[in-house]
């Protein structure tokens, strides 16, 4: 243990000497999040949402109708009461909440007056909003079909909730969507390099022949990268908090946790792409082009999953983002625990360690 400890120091030193290192490891998430948290918007056409009928008369059905007839929306299931609503949102497999009073269509014939509740996830401010207009553009269709019927004109009045993000700020959606991005990019890309750096040096082969064991070698290369990313992950939570008024709800012990698991996630992907990376050029590509662009695209934050097709959706499951970015933004914005997001976590567990095991095992045989 001591030539272990010895040998992460002297990673660590390496580290403060490289100044390209340094700016690639806290300036270039620095200014991502930055970024992506003030500027970058997107919008979504698709979502699941649920409705809590309590009228179950003519008006009601015939508007429901009218929100699955649409290509926006796919009603997932109808809830029998409003108590199971918050079950539903914080499940994640809903968007939105249609809930319909008792005696609507009576209200509406006798008062001319009618109210419909809608509540949405607002931790994606601009699929929470969309959706919501989108609701509200079938319902005015509806009204004015109704009133084309008859002489007083009727009024349905919609009652808007956004949940988890109720001023719909980029930011509480971006911010975990970085935090995942930057976390990837830089293990994979700063462990693959290291490893690769000292094969071109030939100093990877003095180490493994001598008496410090190869497993050591890959181990102590990766811990400084663990403890630096979780500085890096600080410093994004502190601009977030205190730059971007972005909210923690959720235990930081849990988040601190779940990042640890999933920068170890990271770091065994870096391990895989250097045992077949021939240079540091190589692996450089391989992280930037081969990480980066799977994390944009199929990790939920930039692009919805749920709009893409079968293919790219199966594919989605294979990115690492795409569990971490779930289990941040439960955690962050919504304040779940870990019985909401055990399922992520052991995805995320299982993917640490087969590609461990596979650089481990190529590593070796690469070597023999």
């Amino acid at each position: 243990m001591k030539q272990f400890f010895s040998f992460i120091r002297k990673e660590f030193s390496h580290v403060f000497r490289d100044r390209k290192t340094l700016l690639m490891l806290f300036g270039v998430p620095v200014v991502q999040i930055v970024l992506f948290g003030f500027a970058l918007t997107n919008e979504i056409k698709n979502s699941n949402i649920v409705i809590v009928d309590n009228a179950k008369d003519m008006a009601s059905q015939q508007i429901i109708t009218k929100l699955a007839s649409t290509q926006y929306f796919k009603i997932n299931k109808a809830l029998l009461s409003s108590s199971q609503i918050d079950d539903a949102f914080k499940s994640g497999d809903i968007k939105l909440a249609i809930v319909f009073p008792e005696n609507f269509y009576n209200d509406l014939l006798h008062t001319n007056k009618a109210q419909i509740q809608i509540i949405a996830d607002a931790s994606d401010p601009n699929t929470g909003n969309t959706l919501t207009n989108y609701v509200t553009s079938v319902v005015a269709d509806y009204q004015a079909q109704l009133n084309a019927t008859i002489k007083a004109p009727e009024q349905i009045n919609l009652d808007t909730r956004m949940l988890y993000n109720p001023d719909l700020k980029g930011a509480p959606n971006f911010v975990p969507g970085v935090i995942a991005m930057v976390m990837l990019l830089v293990c994979v890309m700063m462990t693959s390099i290291s490893i690769v750096r000292e094969k071109e040096l030939g100093t990877m082969e003095v180490l493994l022949v001598s008496p410090f064991k190869p497993i050591y070698v890959i181990l102590a290369k990766a811990v400084p990268y663990l403890v630096l990313s979780l500085i890096n992950l600080t410093v994004i939570l502190l601009l977030s908090y205190f730059a971007l008024d972005l909210p923690i709800r959720g235990s930081l012990i849990l988040l601190y946790a779940e990042s640890i698991l999933y920068i170890v996630t990271c770091l065994a992907l870096g391990l895989l792409v250097s045992t077949g990376a021939k240079s540091q050029y190589g692996a450089m590509t391989i992280s930037l082009v081969g990480m980066m662009l799977p994390t944009l695209m199929l990790s939920g934050y930039m692009f919805p999953i749920e709009n893409m097709p079968l293919v790219l959706r199966i594919l989605s499951n294979i990115v690492p983002a795409k569990w971490f970015y779930i289990i941040i933004k439960d955690v962050m914005l919504k304040g779940l625990d870990i019985t909401y997001i055990w399922k992520e976590t052991l995805i995320l567990f299982g993917m640490a360690m087969f590609f461990l095991m596979l650089s481990l095992r190529n590593f070796k045989t690469r070597l023999e």
